[in-house]
């Protein structure tokens, strides 16, 4: 064997060990990752340290050992931990597909490498699959490729449990598993037309490297997913979630101006179903909206509570932008915060001003108060986590939220919305 070959092969289990040690680290640092996807890296990749690990002490010892005995322990061992990575692979696709019990492709597999055991065993008591001379040199056999079969079989057998259930699968993680399919399917042939670089190392190191980087990509994206699914619920059960004594009040509000007022009463109850009906409907919306539509929802729910307030709440229009959109249930929930936090009997009338301003970006939504100003210490109201949620909501859509102090006393809030 040339000195170059001999250098590949002693590069490829080097260069596998460092994947790995990457890897092992990036999973256990990941927060994102699910138990079972960090359990199984971990698993796997302890599993090909030990094989990588082998391989490399099995090239070591036959060239710098001289040790007949040390050199067959030592390549047995790699053909047992290379062969268990199949396996366990095939257990992860299984979980991941949301099987609780063993499925039909994981007991063929299971049993092919029992075959491929069995034959490892045989071919420590024969020379007819592979054997070390005494003189400590590696040789095949005359049915060397028999050894070969088991590992493709089980290659296949994967590779149509994962064609079967792409649609139990995302796009990333059916390429990922697909990848460990195919190229060390691919090395394995390369093998069987040439002995002297390890193409099985290296379609393996491969095929890792690519599942690995998959796998933790997919199960970040998930993760971020998720978080905004939990953000947008808990921005819309904040809103809709709508205090009891503001239904009651403005209820009875109706009922004695159906006796005082009659033509008043149907306007409050006009602009009470407009803001139910805004509510309701922002629930199963994530996209973007007019902004007329939601400075429509933020006048029905004004409305309602200067008819509650009377000569306590005065609120202020000025509005010559509204040809943009922004997420919906952003403004509304500002002026209620507004209201919630500045309407006082004993304190003098709030005043609300709601403008628009365009600038070079895009465009302005400013909520002024002159109400007691924003506390930042009020952890324990809620309105800390919904300002919160509603900076995440708009920073997807490119947008953000400022809050100052207003001068004279109260706040300002501002959302930018990106044109």
């Amino acid at each position: 064997m040339s000195n170059w070959i001999t250098v590949v092969n002693f590069a490829l289990p080097v260069a596998g060990l460092m994947i790995v040690l990457f890897g092992t680290v990036m999973t256990a640092a990941s927060t994102f990752s699910d138990k079972a996807t960090r359990r199984f890296l971990l698993l796997f990749f302890t599993v090909l340290a030990l094989y990588l690990g082998c391989n490399l002490f099995s090239q070591i010892a036959e060239l710098f050992l001289g040790n007949y005995l040390i050199t067959h322990t030592a390549k047995f061992f790699e053909y047992i931990f290379s062969s268990l990575l199949l396996p366990l692979l095939a257990l992860y696709i299984t979980i991941k597909c949301g099987q609780t019990s063993r499925s039909l492709s994981m007991y063929i597999v299971d049993f092919i490498w029992l075959l491929f055991f069995a034959q490892l065993g045989y071919a420590q008591m024969s020379k007819s699959i592979y054997y070390i001379t005494e003189d400590n040199v590696y040789h095949r056999g005359p049915y060397y490729l028999t050894m070969l079969v088991p590992p493709a079989l089980m290659m296949l057998v994967i590779f149509i449990s994962v064609l079967r259930r792409r649609k139990q699968l995302s796009g990333k993680q059916f390429f990922g598993f697909i990848s460990y399919a195919v190229f060390p399917a691919i090395s394995l042939y390369l093998q069987t037309l040439d002995y002297g670089i390890n193409f099985i190392v290296l379609g393996t190191v491969i095929a890792t490297g690519i599942l690995m980087m998959i796998l933790l990509t997919d199960q970040a994206e998930q993760a971020a997913k998720q978080q905004q699914k939990i953000a947008d619920q808990q921005a819309g059960l904040m809103v809709l979630q709508m205090r009891p004594h503001f239904i009651y009040n403005t209820m009875m509000s109706i009922y004695y101006l159906c006796i005082e007022d009659p033509t008043r009463a149907q306007k409050v109850i006009l602009d009470f179903s407009a803001y139910l009906r805004k509510n309701f409907t922002a629930l199963s919306s994530e996209d973007p909206i007019p902004f007329e539509e939601e400075l429509e929802h933020a006048r029905a729910y004004l409305a309602v509570e200067q008819v509650r307030f009377e000569d306590k709440l005065y609120v202020e229009y000025d509005t010559p932008y509204t040809d943009f959109t922004l997420p919906p249930l952003t403004l509304q929930p500002l002026v209620e915060n507004s209201v919630k936090h500045g309407v006082d009997p004993e304190l003098d009338p709030l005043h609300i001003s709601i403008r628009t301003e365009k600038t070079a970006t895009g465009y302005d939504v400013i909520v002024a108060d002159t109400g007691p100003g924003f506390d930042s210490s009020e952890s324990t109201s809620g309105n800390r986590v919904a300002l919160s949620n509603l900076r995440e909501r708009l920073a997807r859509y490119g947008g953000s939220l400022s809050i100052s102090d207003r001068e004279g006393g109260g706040s300002v809030v501002t959302l930018h919305i990106r044109a």
